[in-house]
């Protein structure tokens, strides 16, 4: 792999159908080591289905709101929230409020890459769970459309205001 700038407007986005839509920047290549990627989902939208992983994740809303479920309790999350998962953490992030949310998802990827889908009632009960436990994705993810390539939309991206400069106390 080389090392390479990338516009996220350029990146390759999916539509992930009852997940939103979402992107990388790794370019047909895998990034060894982290993964980066970002997401763009509406109330009522996971990102994916509830999991723990053998590596940490985090999780960074730029925009709009969040509920987070961790280890089985809801937490909501609004603009510029940080999640932090340590490995073997219960984790999924849904979109709540009265509009999309943007967010930036990181992991590692230098475990074993163990990968569970738990049985939460809390997951469950906003579709974004599984009703066995397992630890394939392709059974977790069995009732859904596969992701396809889709073109990037300014409707993607929030609308960023300039923050105020703090005034000098000199």
């Amino acid at each position: 792999m080389t090392w390479h700038i990338t516009n996220i407007r350029d990146a390759k986005w999916y539509d992930e159908g009852p997940f939103g839509v979402s992107g990388n920047f790794q370019r047909d290549e895998h990034f060894d080591e982290f993964g980066f990627n970002f997401a763009v989902v509406w109330p009522g939208q996971p990102v994916a289905m509830y999991h723990r992983e053998a590596n940490q994740e985090g999780f960074l809303v730029l925009a709009g709101e969040c509920l987070a479920i961790v280890e089985g309790e809801e937490h909501p999350m609004k603009q510029w929230d940080y999640l932090h998962c340590p490995a073997e953490t219960d984790h999924i992030i849904i979109g709540a409020g009265d509009g999309p949310a943007f967010l930036i998802a990181v992991g590692g990827r230098t475990g074993d890459g163990g990968i569970v889908y738990p049985v939460d009632p809390a997951a469950l009960a906003h579709k974004a769970g599984v009703e066995r436990e397992t630890t394939k994705p392709p059974e977790a993810y069995a009732p859904f459309p596969d992701a396809a390539p889709t073109s990037f939309s300014e409707d993607y991206l929030p609308a960023v205001t300039p923050p105020t400069a703090p005034r000098s106390s000199r």
